[in-house]
């Protein structure tokens, strides 16, 4: 907490503008902090919900987390995978794993998990990862593929966070990260409805995290690059038809593009989204991280 403290106390940490030089003997307003040695994240015991789990990043980043301590629950539209990881972490982590069917295209699976949520859940961290949207160009896609990743992207995000925010204002503690696409900063060939639609629920978390930061909750959004996941194939297969040319041609296209020359591995982000929900980044709100090797090019 804030408190004061006398700068002739050689353990206080005095926080004035940069390049001063305070008086010996100034009472200021700071921050009293205990100095981290190990690079503990501090999540041991706290509960997680990943959405998106029972494969690619929501894979690993639920394995992630529990080999830091987290119970979880982990949810996605298929449940023999869910069920499968569950006994997998399990016996890998030892922490407690219940897994969650939940179709975030259907009104009625959306507001059955909010009612989860905020009655018996109690989540401290929640992970937004919903689906990408097929491969489309700008012009000629129906009303009914807009109103579907509408409702999974942007309306079911806004929902499950509010929801799982309820429960963490009343526990002064909690963290929201969202997982979105490069396309939110330089759009994605092909990809347009996700490039149309995610930079929305940016918006949307950048607002929120003003508006609850005084209680402690983070929230942050996390940019993947090109990682080499189910996705991926998805994406590399379609713009190989596209271009006339095989798929194993476009991945190694598509790898000489990044400054790092190859694509991520979902452990590498897992690991960036483990640090943005702990303890250590208990000061990092309203961020967008990119986790790309580069690849964007903007500042």
């Amino acid at each position: 907490m804030a408190e004061l403290v006398d700068a002739t106390d050689s353990k206080s940490v005095v926080l004035g503008r940069a390049g001063s030089s305070p008086a010996r003997g100034t009472i200021y307003i700071c921050y009293n902090y205990k100095f981290v040695k190990k690079m503990d994240l501090g999540i041991k015991g706290k509960k997680a919900l990943v959405l998106g789990a029972s494969s690619g990043l929501g894979r690993d980043i639920s394995k992630k987390l529990a080999y830091e301590g987290c119970d979880l629950v982990i949810a996605s539209r298929d449940i023999i995978k869910l069920e499968l990881l569950a006994i997998e972490i399990r016996n890998e982590a030892g922490v407690r794993v219940e897994p969650y069917q939940v179709d975030l295209q259907k009104t009625e699976d959306l507001t059955l998990l909010c009612s989860s949520l905020e009655e018996r859940m109690a989540i401290d961290i929640l992970v937004n990862n919903t689906g990408g949207p097929p491969p489309s160009t700008s012009l000629n896609v129906s009303d009914d593929i807009w109103s579907k990743y509408i409702q999974s992207i942007i309306l079911s995000t806004m929902k499950v966070t509010e929801s799982a925010v309820k429960r963490m204002k009343d526990l002064s503690w909690g963290r929201v990260v969202t997982i979105t696409s490069s396309g939110v900063v330089q759009p994605i060939e092909n990809l347009s409805i996700s490039n149309t639609l995610r930079p929305a629920i940016v918006g949307f978390m950048k607002s929120l995290s003003n508006e609850i930061a005084q209680y402690n909750i983070t929230v942050n959004t996390i940019i993947p690059g090109r990682i080499l996941t189910d996705r991926t194939g998805i994406i590399n297969t379609a713009k190989a038809k596209k271009y006339n040319t095989t798929y194993e041609e476009m991945l190694n296209k598509s790898a000489q593009e990044i400054p790092m020359k190859r694509f991520g591995s979902p452990d590498e982000f897992a690991s960036v989204l483990a640090f943005l929900v702990s303890e250590r980044a208990s000061y990092v709100t309203g961020h967008m991280m990119r986790v790309d090797g580069g690849l964007i090019k903007s500042i």
